[in-house]
């Protein structure tokens, strides 16, 4: 029997893991963004010494990991579980960075969504007694996932208003069976919500519905208002799927006006920085929450906060195939109190 589940999509932890540490690295234009004071490393070239951008996002990932396992007092032989994930075919950067932090690897892909769903199984894995210490990494980078996804770098293609533009960076954090917290108390997993979207310069739009979805069965399955949280933070949805998570659950009858925002709003300046519709990319929700979330909730500015990543799971060929765009989010509670 499922004890620890709560309704349909979410479960409770017994035991809430405690976040034990947390590092984020982030590249030149991320750190010259409204957030730049929070990233703990901010990389004057992003390519950092490496011969390609896939090279340079791999080290970007491991030292991140490094990082963070260093900044909780442990070494590489704690960590019982490396659970990481990217953008890239095959997860090729986690995976040669996990080559060379010999930990004991889960690799997994959720796209954008992917910082929420490493700290969902590493949460699960805490709480149900397989580890006392878990390393959840994600990494993305600009460079990297634009000519994967959509065209050469070389090319210099105009921008449609509605694209997101990809965070260079990663961020890192550290589960741990003790500690002070903060804790994380649900876990809400999200289900593939496909609105019909194929323009992939339109992400957006694709995934604001599977956010919507997760949203409202977080609430039910928990009995909780949105009130309840402090900040309530979604991952990738920048400006145009924001609009209209917030419209769409209005609708619904959830007023989100007061504590939401979104991570692919908030790391950027759009007009500053010409990024149009805002952030994306799994190091985008990861460096919001490991550079500026988790450092504010130490200083008690939040003290209950819902965590939501989201994600458009395409690839170039189901694109190239006129596929339309299947999203996911997950959501994650984080608090500062273990009752």
């Amino acid at each position: 029997m499922a004890l620890k589940k709560i309704g349909a999509q979410t479960r409770k932890m017994e035991n809430p893991p405690s976040i034990l540490s947390y590092y984020s690295i982030v590249g030149p234009k991320e750190g010259e963004g409204p957030l730049k004071d929070y990233f703990d490393l901010i990389l004057e070239d992003d390519l950092w010494g490496q011969e390609s951008w896939e090279k340079a996002e791999s080290k970007i990932q491991e030292e991140c990991v490094r990082y963070a396992i260093d900044k909780g007092g442990l070494s590489s032989e704690n960590i019982d579980y490396l659970i990481a994930g990217d953008l890239i075919n095959q997860i090729t950067p986690s995976s040669y960075s996990a080559r060379q932090l010999s930990i004991p690897y889960y690799g997994i892909f959720g796209a954008c969504s992917t910082m929420t769903q490493s700290l969902s199984l590493g949460a699960m894995l805490i709480d149900g007694g397989f580890a006392d210490y878990i390393a959840c990494a994600v990494s993305s980078h600009f460079s990297t996932a634009e000519r994967q996804f959509r065209f050469p770098l070389e090319y210099g293609n105009q921008r449609k208003m509605s694209a997101q533009w990809t965070v260079t960076g990663a961020g890192t954090t550290i589960l741990s069976s003790t500690g002070n917290g903060p804790y994380v108390k649900y876990i809400t997993t999200g289900k593939i919500i496909d609105p019909g979207i194929t323009d992939s310069a339109n992400m957006g739009s694709a995934m604001a519905p599977s956010a919507i979805d997760t949203l409202v069965n977080h609430f039910q399955d928990t009995g909780l208002d949105p009130s309840y949280y402090d900040l309530i933070l979604s991952g990738d949805l920048g400006y145009v799927g924001k609009d209209i998570l917030m419209d769409l659950m209005k609708k619904k009858g959830y007023d989100l006006s007061k504590n939401y925002t979104d991570c692919g709003v908030e790391i950027f300046d759009k007009f500053e920085q010409d990024t149009h519709a805002g952030g994306s990319g799994c190091a985008c929700s990861a460096v919001v929450y490991n550079g500026y979330v988790f450092k504010e909730m130490a200083k008690g500015k939040y003290n209950r906060v819902l965590l939501m990543s989201t994600g458009a799971l395409h690839s170039t060929m189901s694109t190239q195939q006129g596929e339309s765009i299947p999203g996911i989010a997950h959501a994650v509670s984080i608090e500062n109190t273990k009752e």
